[in-house]
């Protein structure tokens, strides 16, 4: 491979790792100042624990030889060994530390969800055991050659030219850690004195910088893969997450300003990011018109979505869930409505509408089960949710004995 495909290579691994400070600092200032401490290191711990893990077997578990395996091998080549010494050592490293940064961002993600009353130590545990029972496997199922990567010629034979389009992680990503995210608001309940309104974001200027960053590094979670394909997508993929990014804006603070008579900073960082999720798995696959609707609505039904948690009388602190599994899906069936050549609008049939909906769906189940179990047997056991009076008081002095706001005379 060329020196330039591997610098790109490169270049988007560090771009996509840097999404996960991104969402750190997004996070971090949506939450009360007494817990901005801890909403971010749930995010750098993610980033510490899952990193070890890929590197010593979750890389192997995300490949398989056959459609019907569940997952690889971990310990085909416990810590990669073999992978480091082989004759394309280079772009087998640079490729297997490009996949790391996605599992790294998809337990992120699921932080969000739990703002303001997690135990960080419970936290890290969770996060190890989703890592390796969720996400591990499911990358293998989309991406590694597994049951979701194959579903359309299983089920419409080779010839038809079926497959399920997630070009950088509806499913495995947003749909994943949104299910997820689901289940620990179930599992931990709701935050003391939970209605519209409870807290406000301490910090909106942090907020900001942190959907900045999360554009910023999407180039690299979208167009990154592209390295591997002599950039030969690049320019749809680039013009795409652009178009629906911004038009998801359009779409979310129009529904705002309607709903509510205002349009906020936080409903357009908001609206960049449910666009940035609708597109991610579709960049490369929609024309730029159709990019922008897709942007339009998905910033326009998430924007309705994060109201879905007071109705429904479920605590997903930071919308995670209207944001990253209902934009997740929007992106994801929006492809069998519209994709280039195969979607049902666009020149093709219901079969491309079919293996998304199974893809997306069947992703969602096992996610949301996988989550709540090992978020119950947590809280059962040592216990996942702090203390009422550590609530009130604010986690980053109960847990992590931090500030992080030291204001001084």
């Amino acid at each position: 491979m060329d020196t330039g495909s591997i610098a790109w290579g490169v270049t988007a691994t560090a771009l996509v790792l840097f999404m996960t400070p991104g969402v750190a600092f997004f996070y971090g200032g949506l939450v009360k100042a007494k817990s901005v401490v801890s909403m971010m290191m749930m995010s750098f711990g993610a980033l510490g624990l899952i990193s070890v893990l890929w590197i010593l077997y979750g890389f192997n578990m995300s490949a398989v030889g056959s459609p019907l395996e569940f997952a690889g091998n971990p310990f085909s080549d416990f810590g990669m060994t073999a992978l480091a010494s082989g004759e394309t050592a280079n772009t087998d490293l640079v490729g297997a530390t490009y996949g790391a940064t996605f599992a790294i961002i998809t337990i992120a993600l699921i932080s969000g969800a739990i703002a303001d009353r997690a135990k960080f130590g419970s936290w890290m545990i969770f996060a190890g055991l989703f890592a390796t029972i969720a996400y591990f496997p499911i990358a293998a199922w989309v991406w590694g050659g597994g049951w979701i990567m194959n579903l359309g010629a299983t089920l419409f034979g080779e010839d038809a030219g079926i497959g399920v389009i997630d070009y950088a992680g509806g499913t495995a990503v947003h749909i994943n850690a949104g299910a997820a995210a689901l289940a620990l608001a179930l599992v931990l309940g709701k935050r003391i004195g939970f209605q519209k309104g409870i807290t406000k974001p301490h910090n909106v200027p942090l907020t900001l910088l942190g959907a900045a960053i999360l554009w910023f590094g999407w180039f690299g979670f979208n167009a990154g893969a592209e390295w591997l394909n002599e950039l030969a997508n690049v320019g749809l993929i680039v013009v795409n997450t652009v178009g629906a990014t911004a038009a998801a804006i359009i779409g979310w603070i129009v529904v705002e300003k309607v709903k509510d008579g205002k349009a906020t900073s936080v409903g357009a960082a908001s609206g960049a990011v449910a666009g940035l999720v609708a597109i991610t798995p579709a960049c490369a696959n929609l024309t730029p018109g159709w990019a922008l609707l897709l942007g339009i609505v998905a910033g326009a039904v998430c924007a309705i979505a994060v109201e879905l948690k007071f109705k429904l009388g479920f605590d997903d602190s930071l919308d995670v869930v209207g944001i990253h599994l209902v934009g997740g899906l929007i992106g994801t069936l929006y492809l069998g409505l519209f994709a280039t050549g195969t979607g049902l609008f666009v020149g093709g049939g219901v079969e491309q509408l079919a293996v998304q909906a199974i893809a997306a769906f069947a992703v969602l189940v096992y996610s949301f089960v996988v989550a709540f179990i090992i978020g119950f047997a947590i809280e059962k056991t040592i216990g996942f949710r702090v203390k009422n009076e550590d609530e009130i008081a604010g986690v980053d002095t109960s847990v992590h004995g931090e500030e992080g706001y030291a204001l001084v005379d």
